[in-house]
Formats: structure tokens, C-alpha cells, sequence
């Protein structure tokens, strides 16, 4: 049986589509994860998920719980449609026209897919991360939050002041200041601080997901001629999604609390990797590692189980007049 050769422009159309579609659905509780990693033993702010997004809303409005959806919006598009891309680009090479990929074949494919979004991914999350957590550190200095910087210091937005001062003296700042503050003081590098910890969450967790993800999805078929019902591509998209977040969370952590610039006062600064896991380790103990776990899962079982009904659909084969083509058959 010969395969029906992949169309990029078609996957990447519906991996943006349902990148955009997921985000928007759960970036309140990613705001939230972000958050709770971040924030240390004895300068706790929040209690857990609930406990911050209410005291987000009280003190930055309903909209505070979108801060910094603007740039993953903007980024998730060519994110998403580059991870799932480049997994079914990768399934199709190493299928080598079988009917069936082993479990290790699967998992390169997913590693691949890994390897490549974090051109995007790493950026990204650098600028979210900034913006997300400008309402914790705020709420730690009893001020109310407002995301600004004064002018006429040194490293202006990288050094982002919350205090409250005359309208003349202060501006609000965005992703795009920020990145263009991180270009111009640390160079192509600056944006993409964490690299390595990136990496090493999203390597793992696409091995993790795809491979599972299609043995799951697999169940929902009757027989081998038949399709998968939508209902079921969300099931499994939902269940793989939480199983390779949670496994990954540990990651997550490092890699938060390496790409926030902004700090308290006595909260630790890291070098690297090794650094901060031994950091985290020594001052907060091992279940620190495990902060925003629940979020985490809860952000990312939803924006699978919905980015893969968008993908299973074939938004992007309808727009160009294509057949869907499902590469989990393989």
C-alpha cells in the first residue's frame, strides 16, 4: 500500500490553527503555572491555581490573566505548526514505505519534532515568561501592579521597575521593547536564554507524547480501514498530552526559573542547568520540582486533545482543496 505523500503547507496551516484555537482556551492556567514556579519558599504569594487566578483578577482585572498571551499567539502559530509538521515529516521518512512504525521509530520521529520547534519555542517562552510573571513579583512588593520601567537607567526594560511614579517618568513596556532591549545589550543569545533547559523539556515530552498519542489514538479505530472519531483524536491528545507534561514538569521548572530576568530582592539567581537544579534542591527540596505540575497538565492535556481535532480535521487540506490525510496509520 503506497503512501499518499504529506503536504507541509496543508500540516503547518493546521498546526497554527490549532495552536491558536488551544491557547486561547487554557492560557489563564498557564499564567498561573508560570507563576507558581517562580515564586519561592517564605515569599509565597499564591496558594495554588485558584488562589492565583483570583488574586489576578482582583488586582490586574480579567484581562491580567492574558498577560503575555499577545506574543505566544503571535509565536505559537509557526510553534505548533513546526512541532506537528515535523513529527508527521519525520514519520513519513522513517516509515521507508512500511505500513507500520516500531515504537523506537516513533520516538525518533518525536524527538525530531523537538529538536525543531524550539527555534521558535525558546524566544517565545523568554518573552511570556517576562510578562507573566510581572504580576507576582508586583504583588510580593505590595504595589500595585503595573508593568512598567523607568527611563534614563541602564538596561532599561531588561531592569523593569513596578514602582508606582509620575506618569513623566515611567512607560509601559512590551514584548517587542523587551526583545529589542535583549538583542541590543546581549546579542541573538539574549533571546534565547534557556536553550538548553528548552531542549531538555521539549525532547522528552515530544518522545513521550507522539508515540503515545498514536498508540492511544489507534484504539479508537473498529477496524484498519476505519477513522478515528474526533471525540477520541481529543481523548488521546488530552491523556498523552497530561502524562508527557507531568513526566517533563521537572524541566519545566528549571527552564522557568532560568529565563525570568526579573526578581525580588532575595530571591536566587542561577548559571546554568546544574545550577539551579542544585540550587532548587538544596533551599526548596525535591517537590519544588513538582511546582505547577497540576497547571502544567491541565494547560497542556486540553491544548493537545483541541490542537489535535483541529489537525485531525484537515483545516489546512480544506483551504487548499486537498484530501486529509492521516499519517497515525502509519
Amino acid at each position: 500500500m503506497a503512501q499518499q505523500p504529506i503536504s507541509l503547507p496543508a500540516k503547518l496551516i493546521n498546526g497554527g490553527v490549532a495552536g491558536l484555537v488551544g491557547v486561547t482556551c487554557v492560557f489563564p492556567i498557564d499564567l498561573a503555572k508560570t507563576r507558581l514556579q517562580n515564586q519561592r519558599g517564605s515569599q509565597r504569594v499564591y496558594k495554588n491555581m485558584m488562589d492565583c487566578l483570583i488574586k489576578t483578577v482582583r488586582s490586574e482585572g480579567y484581562f491580567g490573566m492574558y498577560r503575555g498571551a499577545a506574543v505566544n499567539l503571535t509565536l505559537v502559530t509557526p510553534e505548533k505548526a513546526i512541532k506537528l509538521a515535523a513529527n508527521d515529516f519525520f514519520r513519513q521518512r522513517l516509515s521507508r514505505g512500511e505500513l507500520k512504525l516500531s515504537v523506537f521509530q516513533e520516538m525518533l520521529a518525536g524527538c525530531g519534532a523537538g529538536m525543531c520547534q524550539v527555534i521558535v519555542t525558546t524566544p517565545m517562552e523568554m518573552l511570556k515568561i517576562q510578562l507573566q510573571d510581572a504580576g507576582r513579583l508586583a504583588q510580593q512588593r505590595k504595589l500595585p501592579v503595573l508593568h512598567t520601567v523607568k527611563l534614563g537607567t541602564a538596561s532599561p526594560v531588561l531592569n523593569c521597575s513596578y514602582n508606582v511614579g509620575p506618569v513623566s517618568s515611567i512607560r509601559k513596556v512590551s514584548a517587542i521593547q523587551i526583545a529589542q532591549e535583549l538583542f541590543r545589550t546581549k546579542g541573538i543569545q539574549g533571546l534565547y536564554k534557556g536553550l538548553g533547559a528548552t531542549l531538555m523539556r521539549d525532547i522528552p515530552f515530544s518522545v513521550i507524547y507522539f508515540p503515545l498519542f498514536a498508540h492511544i489514538n489507534k484504539l479508537g479505530k473498529n477496524s484498519e480501514d476505519d477513522n478515528v472519531p474526533f471525540y477520541w483524536s481529543f481523548i488521546s491528545g488530552c491523556v498523552a498530552g497530561c502524562t508527557a507534561a507531568v513526566a517533563v514538569s521537572p524541566c519545566d521548572v528549571v527552564k522557568t526559573r532560568l529565563q525570568s530576568l526579573n526578581r525580588s530582592a532575595n530571591e536566587e539567581t542561577y548559571n546554568g542547568v546544574a545550577d539551579c537544579i542544585r540550587k532548587i534542591m538544596h533551599k526548596e527540596g525535591p517537590t519544588a520540582f513538582l511546582k505547577g505540575a497540576g497547571c502544567r497538565a491541565l494547560v497542556i492535556a486540553p491544548l493537545f486533545g483541541i490542537a489535535q481535532v483541529v489537525y485531525f480535521v484537515g483545516v489546512g487540506e480544506f483551504l487548499l482543496g486537498q484530501t486529509p490525510f492521516n499519517l497515525y496509520s502509519v
